[in-house]
């Protein structure tokens, strides 16, 4: 074999199988079909739009603060501000990049330029962009191959005026309104940027509310602040039809037949995976509806094929991906079975921050609560915090759902800023067992947000049995 080890794609999953096998010794190849390393969580996801979301989270607070008009709708030129956004991006991009060509190369990985596919289960065939091409074959492969946006046929994309998740990044100008198809995590990170940008943002998502398996109470405060941004909602709407009109401009018709003018639409309706360009029926792969099938070790049916990240459907996060990447090559080499934490932490990088580990308040009524499960829910407001009050942050939220009978956390969700690193308070106590008297005992910092921890602490403890109320 050529390798020991070639991974299709350099994403966080890939990259982070890379690094693994280089530190067991193992000769690595990684293809990239893209000029560039680093995946769509680099180039054009994860990374690119948490750039743009600071700049607009600034802009945000800036208004709220009153050190100029609301939410930046009076800074003197917009356009500047976007000018200013996408220069940062760039630099967090070249930035990162660089970091990932010095690991990779002082791991000692083999980087091959061009599109993979199948020849059989273990050979591959690359073709670069002069149209060369190469046989590579290798012991395992780890499929890393990432999604891209769904595109349905029915919507005449342009990349200028009907937009998807990756062409919205490359927006010169700031538009004056906005129409976003969507309500889930990529959608509402999108309304978030641009309505802190001064943009009229109009959403349209067929659900009762945005994120809908994610409980009410916490979802109301993040469209509480959209609506504070002056975002318009048509929830449980349908569209019907997306045309782009000669003069400029997008109309989009709902079933319910309203009809919205915009100067652009973000169609943000899911991904789709990166599979069909590898041919994987040549090597025996079973698939899901597209999606890349593999049991607990990653494993695909063909046992020395593994695929790891968006290929596997949700959560399809980055933070998942490396620990994916991870114990795939632990499982290929060694046979061991790499424990990962029980409870991985979400993020959605809106404005305010949202962001949650363990079960929510939802799946516990819709499962009846869990068989043994009671539970009691309490709540920390930033704005009862000395930091909230600093900050100006008065709708943030932290809330705790606790196993009446253990006091073991089994959820917890925070809306505001700084929820993404917050949680990791929570992941930590529930991964060792902690409880919420735990969490009562410790010692937080003054002034911090985290002291939330400690009032929502206080609340559960006031609720459970035996408690004074």
């Amino acid at each position: 074999m050529d390798y020991e080890l070639l991974i299709v794609g350099s994403g966080p999953a890939g990259q982070q199988a890379a690094w693994q096998a280089a530190r067991l010794g193992k000769r690595v190849a990684m293809v990239e079909r893209k000029p560039s390393l680093g995946g769509a969580g680099l180039q054009t996801g994860t990374i690119p739009s948490k750039a743009l979301r600071e700049v607009a989270f600034f802009a945000s607070r800036a208004g709220e603060r009153g050190m100029r008009g609301a939410f930046g709708r009076a800074i003197a030129n917009r356009h500047a501000m976007l000018g200013d956004a996408m220069r940062r991006k760039e630099s967090v991009i070249a930035k990162q990049e660089s970091v990932i060509l010095k690991r990779l190369l002082g791991s000692g990985v083999a980087l091959i330029p061009g599109d993979a596919s199948f020849v059989d289960a273990h050979t591959v065939e690359i073709v670069d962009a002069k149209g060369g091409v190469r046989r590579i074959t290798a012991e395992v492969i780890v499929l890393a191959a990432g999604s891209r946006p769904r595109r349905p046929e029915s919507v005449p994309f342009d990349k200028q005026t009907v937009l998807d998740s990756t062409s919205v990044l490359k927006l010169r100008q700031l538009p004056a309104s906005m129409l976003v198809v969507g309500g889930g995590v990529i959608a509402c990170e999108f309304v978030s940027i641009f309505a802190a940008m001064g943009v009229e943002v109009t959403v349209v998502d067929s659900h009762a509310q945005l994120l809908d398996y994610l409980s009410d109470d916490v979802v109301g405060v993040l469209a509480e602040a959209f609506a504070g941004m002056g975002v318009r909602f048509h929830m449980q709407e349908r569209v019907e039809l997306i045309e782009r009109l000669e003069d400029g401009g997008v109309r989009t018709t709902l079933k319910s037949g309203k009809r919205i003018e915009t100067d652009v639409v973000l169609y943000a309706q899911g991904r789709e995976p990166n599979t069909a360009a590898l041919k994987p029926e040549n090597a025996g792969i079973e698939l899901d509806q597209g999606w890349i099938a593999v049991n607990g070790c990653f494993q695909t049916n063909v046992p020395h094929i593994y695929a790891v990240g968006d290929l596997i459907g949700r959560p399809a996060l980055a933070s998942t991906g490396m620990a994916q990447g991870d114990a795939a090559v632990l499982h290929a080499f060694t046979g061991e079975t790499h424990a990962t934490a029980d409870n991985m932490p979400m993020a959605i990088y809106t404005i305010p921050e949202l962001s949650w580990v363990g079960t929510t308040e939802k799946e516990l009524r819709r499962q009846g609560k869990q068989p043994g499960v009671d539970y009691v829910v309490g709540r920390g407001f930033f704005r009862e915090s000395a930091r909230g009050q600093i900050i100006g942050e008065n709708s943030g939220m932290l809330k705790m759902i606790v196993d009446v009978r253990s006091e073991k956390l089994i959820g917890v969700h925070i809306v505001g800023e700084s929820a993404s690193e917050l949680i990791h308070i929570g992941q930590l106590v529930m991964n060792l067992g902690g409880s919420v008297r735990d969490l009562v005992s410790n010692v937080f910092n003054y002034p911090t947000l985290a002291e939330c921890y400690k009032l929502a602490s206080y609340d559960c403890l006031e609720r459970l049995p035996g408690n004074p109320t």
